[in-house]
């Protein structure tokens, strides 16, 4: 069995931590156990370069938990897709009658997913429908579609730490399918690194020592972008809301610190059609 991305792990970690803050950023009471000693290792080590990860991971977890609630709560849509799901935990902690999540993932990580859910006491395995995909092989739509999933009703999809990871072409030919395959009013929502961090053009030290550390862990950042606007104009998007971290962590926790850098990496609501993103 495929080990899980050590990333997810660390993300994991970084969810049970700002849980355990118990501030109400974050609560996810199964991110302990799927965490795991390695996950607990490896946010401890990613401190080091980057003492802010643990607030980053907090404020990402609840603006896309609030999408989900916003969007997808009663009397909303019935559909929510998680693409390139890892260890997330949504189905669990947000579902609700009549709503159906698909996590998709890649075959092996999602086996050593499901390896991990069997361990963790009392977690709802079947509050999501889980759809394999080799996304350089498969259309991860029709894989969804062959799952039950609608393309006629709008749903919301989350693409949350997927995106750095990718090349330019696979981020553009997923956000064309979206657009293209599901519903008018189907809502997108996903976060991004700036050109800068990604390519490694940048003075601070701890910038370079994050971005080594990831690539050391097997996971390179591959893709950036400063103003996705014009990108999501070109695949289809019409309704496009971005955000910086710094705005959400003063919406959410009333602070601002320039040392934080959350204004290097953003938040991005879009729709072909949807008005209400936020």
């Amino acid at each position: 069995m495929e080990r899980p991305s050590a990333t997810a792990l660390m993300v994991a970690a970084y969810r049970a931590r700002a849980t355990a803050r118990g501030d109400g950023i974050c609560n996810d009471p199964w991110a302990l156990a799927l965490a795991g000693k390695e996950g607990h290792e490896l946010a401890a080590r990613y401190d080091e370069t980057f003492p802010h990860m643990e607030l980053w991971i907090a404020l990402r977890t609840a603006f896309f938990d609030a999408r989900v609630r916003r969007l997808a709560g009663p009397g909303g849509m019935d559909q929510v897709v998680l693409l390139g799901a890892g260890f997330d935990t949504r189905a669990a902690r947000l579902g609700r009658e009549g709503l159906r999540f698909f996590e998709v993932d890649r075959g092996p990580s999602q086996l050593a997913k499901l390896d991990s859910l069997a361990r963790v006491d009392g977690y709802p395995v079947a509050s999501a429908t889980y759809v394999t995909c080799d996304f350089e092989r498969e259309d991860f739509l029709e894989r969804l579609v062959d799952a039950g999933f609608s393309t006629e009703r709008p749903a919301l999809l989350l693409w949350e730490g997927v995106t750095a990871y990718l090349t330019e072409p696979a981020v553009r030919a997923t956000l064309r399918r979206i657009a293209q395959g599901t519903a008018p009013a189907s809502v997108l929502g996903f976060e991004h690194l700036r050109r800068k961090i990604v390519s490694g053009d940048v003075r601070d030290e701890k910038d370079k020592e994050s971005r080594a550390f990831v690539s050391n862990l097997g996971e390179p950042l591959r893709f950036g972008v400063d103003y996705p606007l014009p990108m999501l104009f070109e695949e289809g998007f019409r309704r496009v809301r971005m955000l910086t971290f710094d705005e959400v962590c003063l919406d959410l926790t009333g602070t601002y610190e320039r040392d934080r850098a959350f204004r290097y990496q953003g938040l991005v609501v879009t729709s072909r059609a949807a008005n209400e993103l936020l």
